[in-house]
């Protein structure tokens, strides 16, 4: 069967753009969130910026584990769960300080804490932190499974089976031991 020359990378680059725009979804959410608790925060109490800020955070990063977890990561592995959720947690905090690190400069660096400029470097934040979770979430927390192709091909291997994708080497049964090879004549 005949396979596009780019079929292979083609595939890669749009399971890419479908976790992107998984990603962005729940994030989209999380940020609606983030934004609106902060907000909330800042119109009913008298909270500090970056405290009000990092309580929203903390809401927001609860609210997105679970559309992650059952959205736009469902097809991840799913064992683990406590290692899953620790590492969560703990990119999750240094996204925490990334966004709320933004803000405090801001905030306490220059002096712009007008609710514009804390909305937008809150939102600046944001974004910062989103590029690094976004790495670290589908590097470490949330795995790919292994192609089942290539888990047949280690099964295969450790089996003793290697170099034939059909579970045999010389044409024997699957399992029999494999038949001595004869080398090919250097003119060939």
């Amino acid at each position: 069967m005949s396979t596009p020359k780019h079929g292979p990378a083609l595939d890669r680059v749009r399971a890419l753009v479908r976790e992107v725009a998984k990603f962005g979804a729940v994030g989209g959410l999380g940020v609606l969130v983030n934004l609106g608790v902060f907000n909330l925060i800042r119109s009913t109490t008298d909270l500090q910026v970056v405290r009000a800020s990092v309580i929203a955070t903390v809401v927001a990063i609860a609210t997105n584990y679970l559309g992650f977890r059952y959205f736009a990561y469902r097809d991840r592995a799913q064992s683990g769960r406590t290692r899953e959720l620790a590492l969560f947690v703990a990119f999750s905090v240094i996204g925490l300080v990334i966004e709320n690190g933004v803000l405090y400069t801001a905030t306490y660096g220059f002096g712009w804490d007008g609710k514009l400029e804390t909305n937008a470097f809150k939102f600046i934040g944001i974004g910062v932190a989103t590029v690094f979770r976004f790495w670290s979430y589908r590097t470490w927390v949330f795995k790919t499974l292994p192609a089942p192709a290539a888990v047949s091909l280690v099964v295969g291997q450790r089996d003793g089976q290697a170099g034939d994708q059909g579970g045999t080497q010389g044409g024997g049964a699957p399992g029999a031991p494999a038949a001595p090879r004869t080398p090919e004549p250097a003119g060939k």
